[in-house]
């Protein structure tokens, strides 16, 4: 969407982007329902008096009218003005013909103001559902956004972008994502039709996000779906926490700019904004690996710190784990993590509470039998090598040797 200051790279970004749509031709009816979601884990409801602000706990404001990496032409400000409560459980977003106090934009004095809401400072999460409701503008020129960045370097922390929409497509949302080798107009994504314009009613935006895949729905109908084969071997960034940002631009590269068919004020109204874990796979399971022996948590501890090692295999509970959507191995309701979230050669393997983070995320490749941990890029490995009971599992490169090999059952 509106990027990142730093996206100076996008020089043709608009003719680049309409080519974002014709990636997958917009679609319309279900593919398939969304399935429930697992705890909530963060939300905010917009609840409060109206006109007053929004909880600065939960958002903080970008600021400025540099035209954000797409030649936009808003100021965007942090007051009511322009971000308020309505009063009635809604956040208003409101993007403005009006310049009160004398901003200066790239192009010259500003001619619009409106907000741009994120939560860097204050919330990021990898995996989960991420979902919001909301009530879009309308009008040639207008671009609200509900989408993600993964850190200050883009494109090589990653974008999703969960709901974009253009005002001279009022019928069509677009959900993208950008990364090294398909960023800007190279975005990966597809749009989303209905029978009406989206700015008639509220509409619930949501994707589904978990390791290798990203799932997109509108009201509840899912509408596209990507994994690492779509990217035509450039490289999946999606595999750290995101932050979340919402606004409202005024013109840009993609939608053009505001014509004489173009009211003011807009609105983009948000009736709620809610993130969810990803939920859980059940039962667990062993896994087994170098000389017969299982993964197991020492003497079936369950403090943070207790180490994970190969023991025989006995079917208690300290060897029985579950692989969770959110990329997480558990075992005795914690997870098992990198020391100290180290990424070298030896770092040794353990039971932790889970965090969501990186240290706690493994893929299994059902082919090699190699368990590997995306932060680092190494596999999980016995030590020695042995088998004995107690050798303590660690990281370490990746060499397809049996001390590296795994088998869930």
């Amino acid at each position: 969407m509106a990027r990142t200051p730093r996206s100076r790279t996008l020089l043709a970004i608009g003719a680049a982007l309409a080519a974002v749509v014709a990636l997958v031709a917009p679609m319309t009816g279900t593919a398939s329902a969304a399935p429930a979601p697992g705890p909530l884990v963060w939300s905010d409801e917009f609840d409060g008096a109206a006109g007053s602000g929004v909880d600065q706990s939960k958002w903080r404001f970008d600021t400025g009218g540099g035209g954000w990496g797409n030649n936009e032409h808003q100021y965007y400000t942090d007051t009511t003005r322009n971000a308020a409560k309505d009063g009635s459980g809604n956040l208003v977003i409101t993007a403005r013909r009006e310049n009160p106090a004398n901003f200066q934009c790239w192009y010259g004095t500003c001619q619009y103001t409106s907000a741009r809401l994120l939560t860097r400072d204050t919330f990021t999460r990898a995996y989960g559902r991420f979902e919001a409701r909301m009530k879009l503008p309308r009008g040639q020129g207008i671009w609200p956004a509900f989408w993600m960045l993964g850190g200050p370097t883009w494109p090589d922390n990653g974008e999703i972008d969960i709901m974009e929409n253009i005002g001279r497509e009022p019928n069509t949302v677009h959900g993208t994502i950008h990364g090294p080798g398909y960023s800007g107009g190279g975005g990966i994504g597809a749009g989303y039709t209905i029978g009406g314009a989206f700015a008639d009613a509220f509409h619930t935006f949501a994707v589904d996000w978990s390791p290798n895949l990203i799932i997109w729905y509108v009201d509840g109908n899912e509408y596209q779906r990507r994994t690492p084969a779509d990217l035509g071997g450039n490289r999946w960034v999606f595999d750290h926490p995101f932050f979340m940002i919402m606004n409202l631009a005024v013109g840009g590269n993609w939608p053009g700019y505001p014509d004489g068919s173009t009211t003011f004020p807009q609105t983009l109204t948000v009736d709620y904004v809610r993130v969810y874990a990803p939920p859980t796979t059940g039962g667990g399971g062993r896994i087994s690996g170098y000389g017969g022996k299982c993964v197991d948590v020492a003497g079936a501890a369950t403090a943070n710190g207790t180490p994970i090692q190969l023991w025989d295999c006995n079917g208690t509970g300290a060897q029985s784990w579950s692989w969770d959507s959110d990329g997480s191995v558990r075992a005795l309701g914690k997870c098992m993590d990198v020391t100290a979230a180290g990424t070298a050669n030896g770092t040794p393997i353990q039971l932790y509470d889970c965090n969501g983070t990186g240290a706690q995320r493994w893929t299994f490749n059902s082919g090699t039998g190699q368990i590997v941990n995306p932060q680092s890029g190494r596999c999980l490995d016995a030590t020695g090598p042995s088998s004995a009971n107690g050798t303590r599992l660690q990281i370490w490169d990746c060499a397809g040797s049996d001390n590296q090999r795994w088998t869930r059952s």
